[in-house]
């Protein structure tokens, strides 16, 4: 859950950088970078961000997600049918090839709304494989990684500390996300001693952030010893 307010992250920011009032990187820039740190905590950490809802299937075998989910970077999964005609069944994960060796020509075989099985592969990530292939109606229950809608907050409302918008993904990446904005404004400040070293250094930052939270969530799933 967010709770972490866009201001503070940027005062935050702001005053690690010695600028309290935005005269070398504005308050707008700093969202700008906020807004970037997403999409690479995204591709990173695709659970930072990850939605479920009802995809609407086009006939065939092949589904591109973003027909129905536009802002949609990966598939995390696919639970079950949701069609109202449908059995409402489970639908499984398998691979291509157990099911190219099972039923070779099954490209070409009848639609249904009643999908068993489906398939990923990490070259096509917005793509699924849908078994049998799909009719035009069939739906699908999905969990998908998504980039979170940027903040287009104005000057005034990033100056005022009142402004209530939080931060689009849990409280937990807050500091990686800062790290991230701290990354880029000193990026721009390379020409100055020590600018390029210390954008290094917070970006490593995030990225440890980002792989640390990974082992520790793996860690603590239930079943993991």
């Amino acid at each position: 859950m967010a709770t972490v307010k866009v201001v503070d992250v940027l005062s935050k920011a702001q005053t690690l950088l010695q600028d309290a009032t935005g005269t070398r990187w504005s308050l707008l820039e700093l969202q700008g970078w906020l807004n970037d740190s997403y999409r690479d905590t995204v591709n990173l950490r695709p659970d930072s961000n990850t939605l479920v809802g009802e995809y609407a299937c086009v006939a065939g075998p092949r589904q591109t997600i973003t027909t129905t989910f536009s802002s949609a970077i990966r598939v995390v999964e696919v639970y079950r049918n949701t069609a109202a005609t449908s059995d409402k069944s489970r639908v499984r994960l398998s691979s291509r090839e157990s099911i190219d060796s099972m039923r070779p020509e099954w490209f070409s075989e009848p639609q249904t709304v009643n999908i068993e099985l489906y398939t990923l592969d990490p070259r096509t990530p917005k793509d699924i494989l849908v078994y049998p292939p799909a009719a035009s109606t069939a739906r699908l229950e999905v969990a998908y990684a998504a980039v979170p809608i940027a903040h287009a907050l104005t000057s005034e409302q990033l100056s005022n500390p009142a402004t209530a918008e939080v931060i689009r993904i849990d409280d937990s990446f807050a500091n990686a996300l800062l790290d991230y904005v701290l990354y880029r404004a000193f990026s721009k400040n390379a020409e100055v001693a020590n600018g390029s070293a210390r954008a290094v250094a917070y970006f490593q930052a995030f990225q440890n952030a980002l792989g640390v939270k990974g082992q520790s969530d793996a860690a603590s799933q239930p079943g993991v010893a």
